[in-house]
């Protein structure tokens, strides 16, 4: 029995020995964090969104995203050539955003207040304050071509089910705990790229 044992464990090795990628731990949270985060809906995570520290697959400069809305994978690209990368939820098709940015602006447990455009589409959304119920979860990055807002956001999200799905109105969602490990590795000005 043993003998039919060693091959499989041999195998599993090497496979395991290609892998390019390690998990990234959590980052600190504040006790509001916790809290807010704790009445959130859970969702099972879905490994091919996890967050992981992979050869970076942009070509891009450090401090860099960059959003691949086909794959659902925002990637925050690192010295070495390597990437910190995060499943997201993003725009359907009708809506989705594509192209170049700076973060002009970040926000932990931001208000929403949903543009004209989404209020006209959808007459029930309106006005939340932050917190767990609101949908921009526990952080915003704001996403701005030159001086102009976007009206794009990276952001948090209180349906955590969603992510890998394009969904969204245009936004990219990721789960509250990557977008706050996100928000603490980026400064303002960092260019996004949105493909």
């Amino acid at each position: 029995m043993r003998l039919f044992r060693l091959p499989l464990l041999l195998a599993m090795i090497a496979a395991l020995a290609g892998c390019n990628f390690k998990g990234v731990p959590d980052p600190q949270v504040s006790a509001r964090d916790t809290e807010w985060m704790a009445q959130v809906p859970k969702a099972d995570d879905d490994p091919r969104f996890g967050r992981y520290m992979i050869d970076d697959p942009t070509g891009e400069a450090p401090g860099t995203i960059v959003v691949d809305t086909k794959e659902r994978q925002l990637y925050l690209v690192q010295p070495n050539r390597k990437a910190i990368r995060y499943g997201v939820a993003v725009g359907d098709e009708a809506y989705g955003w594509t192209g170049t940015a700076t973060i002009a602006r970040k926000a932990e447990w931001p208000d929403w207040n949903p543009p004209a455009e989404m209020k006209a589409r959808w007459p029930h959304v309106q006005y939340t304050k932050g917190g767990p119920e609101n949908p921009l979860g526990a952080r915003a990055l704001y996403l701005y071509e030159g001086n102009k807002d976007t009206l794009y956001r990276i952001h948090g999200t209180n349906e955590p089910e969603k992510i890998g799905h394009a969904v969204s109105s245009g936004c990219i969602r990721m789960r509250n705990i990557d977008v706050i490990d996100l928000y603490n590795r980026v400064a303002l000005n960092s260019k996004v790229i949105v493909r």
